[in-house]
């Protein structure tokens, strides 16, 4: 199996706009690429999706066991030429500082696939092979199959800088793009823009992969893929045949809500979920017969005005709720299930009304990393007392009303608790990757099927 890792020597390298550029480039020669992200991530896989045609998949090695991340690795691969790794901040940044935990390292010595290290050299020329031979020294077990160099302005500042690496490392140069403002893509508050709302334009993918095709050396990349060494995982989260669908869970999915893992929905559908796409944008009420509501992160602070005018959906949902139907909140689900959303510009937004709870953005305050969560009630996804790790990152404030149910304690904060959990209803920050505790898929899906039991019953 071909595979490769693409890492940064820290954030905001170019790593993103270097791994679609090469998915692309390898598109185009015909190769069935597999994208995949390291880490907690829903934006920079759309990139992936767009440019390969296929879903793109996140492998994160603190959430999820290590046996579960090869698991998701190898069931992904099956069928395709080429696996491509996108990394998380720099090489060798994780959850600790004295351990290689989360981290791309983690990732690439795990799968045993031989990494590509982005190096911006706009600034400087032979101290650049001072870095790479740090990198290359700081942990002699990765291995470090080549250096895509970015940011190069000339042909000489190009030979100077490959010089220097190849002299002083001995890692070969596999490529390189020009300092160039019309091949880098959009930004804002949370850091690239979703595919889902506005995709860079088709000039701006014809010119990047044009550009990689023309500069990067994709002979040799694809040769240094060859020496991945994937090891085998047999199943612990998908079951051995599919199971047939029990139960209909309506997923929220447009431009305010679109961060799901693919692993996590596919984790559904294989135990018995059939997923029922629904837009809280467009459409006027939830999916015929379903019996539960997932409704994911995203930003609903940049289309509160028409989330808020959309109130044949808001009562749908407000509906769902009262009658006892399961309902799970993640992020920007938990800010469309309150009270209000106040936006961008301070101007404050009505919004379902099912949790007492209003939400600001409050850009000072950004709330990011990983969190380990212990359950304060039995709820949709978790059993009380059990325990399960997730992640952060958003820019808004919570105002909750004294005394609100919460969802969670966390536990590698002490005391501090999180989220708002009523019955069937749990609306948190936190977001699950649900191969991070295989009994939450389950979970859910019992949840569902006994409401619809209870419903049947009922009529």
């Amino acid at each position: 199996m071909k595979a490769i890792v693409i890492a940064g020597t820290v954030s905001g390298v170019g790593k993103t706009t270097i791994t679609t550029g090469l998915m692309g480039a390898l598109t185009r020669q015909k190769l069935k690429v597999q994208p995949f992200k390291t880490g907690p991530d829903y934006i920079d896989p759309t990139y992936h999706t767009w440019v390969t045609g296929v879903a793109s998949r996140n492998l994160d090695t603190w959430m999820l066991s290590h046996q579960a991340v090869v698991e998701l690795f190898t069931r992904a691969v099956q069928g395709k030429d080429i696996a491509v790794i996108e990394g998380v901040m720099g090489l060798y940044d994780g959850r600790s500082s004295k351990s290689d935990e989360a981290s791309t390292a983690e990732l690439a010595k795990l799968l045993g696939v031989p990494v590509l290290l982005v190096v911006d050299c706009g600034k400087g020329a032979r101290s650049v092979a001072a870095t790479v031979a740090g990198y290359k020294a700081f942990d002699p077990s990765l291995h470090l199959g080549g250096v895509i160099l970015n940011g190069i302005g000339s042909p000489g500042h190009l030979e100077f800088c490959q010089e220097a690496i190849e002299h002083y490392t001995g890692v070969k140069v596999l490529g390189h793009l020009p300092r160039r403002d019309d091949l880098t893509l959009p930004e804002r508050h949370l850091g690239l823009i979703p595919t889902v709302e506005s995709q860079a334009s088709q000039e701006f993918l014809e010119r990047l992969i044009a550009q990689c095709e023309a500069t990067f050396d994709i002979p040799e990349i694809l040769r240094v893929s060859e020496q991945a060494a994937v090891r085998e995982a047999g199943p612990s989260l998908f079951p051995r045949v599919k199971k047939p669908p029990v139960v209909s869970i309506g997923v929220a999915r447009d431009k305010a809500f679109s961060f799901y893992y693919e692993d996590s929905l596919d984790l559904l559908e294989a135990w018995g979920a059939e997923i029922a796409p629904f837009s809280p944008l467009e459409d006027t009420g939830l999916p015929e017969g379903v019996s539960g509501i997932y409704i994911g992160g995203g930003f609903p602070e940049l289309y509160a005005e028409q989330l808020a005018t959309n109130i044949p959906m808001k009562n749908a949902v407000i509906a769902a709720v009262k009658r006892g139907m399961p309902v799970y909140a993640e992020c920007g689900g938990l800010m469309y299930l309150g009270e209000s959303i106040s936006d961008l510009k301070g101007k404050e937004h009505s919004m379902v009304g099912a949790i007492p709870v209003s939400t600001r953005i409050d850009k000072p305050r950004l709330s990011l990393g990983y969190r380990t969560v212990q359950a304060l009630a039995d709820g949709p996804v978790l059993r009380q007392g059990e325990i399960a790790r997730g992640h952060e990152f958003h820019w808004s404030v919570l105002q909750a009303s004294a005394g609100s149910p919460n969802a969670y304690r966390i536990t590698d904060r002490g005391e501090s608790i999180e989220g708002f959990q009523q019955g069937n209803l749990l609306a948190s920050y936190i977001h699950f990757h649900l191969g991070a505790l295989p009994s939450m898929t389950g979970r859910l899906i019992d949840c569902c099927l006994k409401f619809r039991e209870m419903r049947n019953s009922s009529l």
